[in-house]
């Protein structure tokens, strides 16, 4: 019985509920770690006797006031634990820790049951999970690919069976690729959501402690527990654990434009991500494209100037003293700092910020984006052949995460046509965790996929039937509103997308209004007649319902909604001017565009 049960909360508490001996659960984690035959996945265990205290300390049963009672755990080695070693995967740097961690501290405090510390990608710098002096974990699913880094230890236990759960880290994607190399979910938090305190720091100021599971159910009672500001640790936010439950019935996410995914040849993976998008739809997304370039950059800064010296500050004195120390690969990568100047660091700061405020109006159009975990996979043999290359690839998607400030959660799909893990990743602004975790589970009981490679199969949950996203509206724009103009960002903020350049008809004519700020055109239609009239370059847009809406409730007069026809003789909603308005304004109508008008003017 005990071989075959699955070690998640739902499981395990019922079983609870039905009388099973915790001490049964632990001999049976103990007894599928040994039987795992992989001395890479623990770099420490902790004794019988200390584990079996922990077991013999627990309360009554009461998942209510100790919602994680009796499920075994692990935690990544750069997080402390009390009277435990501390090695970041390097056995030089090693430090015994004086006390837990405080997300360790609220686990327990729950009910959790630890049971060891897990391999990594030294001192967290690496997605592939190989850069260690230890044994390399066996990827759960394929041992030819890589276990993904750099919480490797955490993703292959959790997807083995071993533990219910386990903790990780996530700065560059450590949270997330892992998750999806090994078919489990990876929830990252809002930054500051968890406590960082107690945890070797990689790039501290953007540091988060994530967390790897089999479900999104139990992901999210683990963050859940975990969630809490910590007054001692000078990044911790209030950021409440809330807004998690049924997904709702409709909802607008963006995804990367056909012409701006990088798949980097992987033809199976672009398939994966389509058919994730089409179960996304089937579940009630309304898809936007995003061209995904401004987060491709925001992705480059991770590894230049600033926090790349981070990286270096963390473990100055350390590299100092023992540089031969490191893992080859991790050196360089760390000690290229040395190079930088401050100079260097404000340049990131300065250029983080400017793509910040242009990617708000897009995350503002939609309630979350969705990206492919990773865009291809990556095999032991190919990081052999090139240590850096293929590990920068596997950020793709992840790399810009944190530098945003983004929740993400990662979730498995349908196995891809060749047999090897589906995953996409749902990301959100900060505070929107419940939001985009709701829909993850969503996606993955509709998919149902194996849990990790346990053998366990969630339970598939068809489609409720649902209210249609309603088709979006169209909207002429000829002014302010066009691309590049200064009130594009409202249309972005509605949810609006460029669909295209247009002409109305030959009988608009074209005014500049006078004490409009900022500056903005009249369109008026005139009579067939009027020999002055002409046809107006215009910009099509589409928006959603409410976003079409909340649009026109903040058009200022003497500005209108009315209908518009284009010079195909179609004819749909758009800007038009009061005729009152015209009679101090100029008639611009010769330069057949409002653009052509401003740029001649300046």
């Amino acid at each position: 019985m005990l071989e075959s049960l699955a070690f998640d909360r739902h499981h395990l508490h019922r079983a609870y509920a039905e009388g099973l001996d915790p001490r049964a659960v632990i001999a049976e984690c103990r007894r599928r770690i040994e039987a795992a035959d992989d001395q890479g996945i623990f770099l420490f265990q902790f004794s019988t006797d200390t584990v079996d205290a922990a077991v013999a300390a627990l309360p009554a049963f009461d998942p209510e006031r100790h919602p994680l009672w009796g499920l075994p755990f692990a935690v990544k080695d750069n997080i402390d634990v009390a009277c435990t070693p501390t090695t970041a995967a390097c056995p030089a740097f090693a430090y015994s820790a004086e006390a837990d961690a405080p997300v360790v501290e609220r686990l327990a405090g729950a009910g959790a049951i630890l049971v060891g510390k897990t391999n990594l990608d030294q001192f967290a710098t690496g997605l592939v999970g190989v850069r260690t002096p230890y044994p390399v974990p066996r990827n759960a699913i394929d041992p030819t690919i890589v276990p993904g880094g750099s919480s490797s230890g955490s993703a292959v236990a959790v997807a083995r069976g071993l533990v219910s759960f386990a903790l990780g880290t996530d700065t560059a994607g450590s949270g997330r690729v892992p998750a999806a190399l090994n078919n489990i979910v990876g929830l990252k938090p809002s930054l500051g959501a968890l406590s960082t305190r107690g945890v070797v720091p990689a790039c501290r100021t953007l540091d988060c402690v994530s967390v790897f599971a089999g479900t999104v159910d139990d992901a999210w009672a683990v963050f859940a527990t975990a969630a809490a500001v910590d007054p001692a640790d000078p990044f911790s936010r209030h950021r409440p654990a809330a807004g998690f439950g049924a997904a709702p019935e409709s909802f607008h996410l963006g995804v990367p434009s056909p012409d701006s995914r990088r798949f980097f040849g992987d033809d199976t993976q672009a398939a994966m991500f389509e058919a994730a998008i089409e179960s996304l739809q089937a579940l009630g997304a309304a898809c936007h494209d995003i061209d995904f370039a401004p987060f491709y950059e925001t992705a480059d800064l991770l590894y230049e100037g600033a926090w790349v010296a981070e990286r270096l500050a963390a473990i100055e004195s350390f590299i100092a003293e023992a540089p031969e120390a490191l893992h080859p690969t991790t050196r360089a990568i760390i000690e290229g700092a040395r190079s930088l100047g401050a100079t260097d660091a404000f340049k990131g700061f300065y250029r983080l910020a400017e793509l910040r405020r242009r990617l708000e109006p897009v995350l503002d159009a939609v309630d979350m984006l969705v990206v492919p975990s990773i865009p291809g996979f990556v095999t032991l043999d190919e990081i052999t052949a090139d240590p850096l290359g293929p590990n920068s690839r596997l950020g793709t998607y992840t790399n810009f995460v944190n530098l945003l400030d983004l929740a993400a959660i990662t979730v498995p799909t349908r196995p891809r046509a060749d047999g090897r893990p589906g995953s996409v990743t749902l990301l959100a602004k900060g505070g929107e965790d419940g939001r985009i975790a709701s829909v993850a589970r969503a996606l993955h009981h509709y998919e149902a996929p194996l849990v990790g490679a346990t053998g366990h199969t969630l339970a598939r949950t068809p489609v409720p039937a649902r209210t249609a996203v309603s088709d979006p509206l169209e909207i002429v724009v000829v002014g302010a509103h066009m691309r590049g103009m200064p009130l594009e960002h409202e249309l972005l903020a509605a949810g609006g997308r460029f669909s295209r350049t247009v002409e109305t008809a030959p009988r608009y004519r074209l005014w500049a209004l006078t004490d409009s700020r900022p500056p903005r055109p009249g369109l008026l239609r005139t009579t067939a007649d009027d020999p002055l009239a002409g046809a107006i370059e215009a910009e099509l847009w589409t928006l959603p319902p409410v976003g079409f809406a909340r649009l026109v409730a903040g058009v200022p007069a003497p500005l209108s909604i009315g209908t518009v026809e284009l010079a195909d003789g179609s004819t749909t909603k758009g800007f038009l001017v009061e005729a009152i308005a015209t009679q101090n304004a100029r008639d611009i109508t010769s330069h057949r565009s409002w653009r052509r008008f401003c740029r001649q003017s300046a």
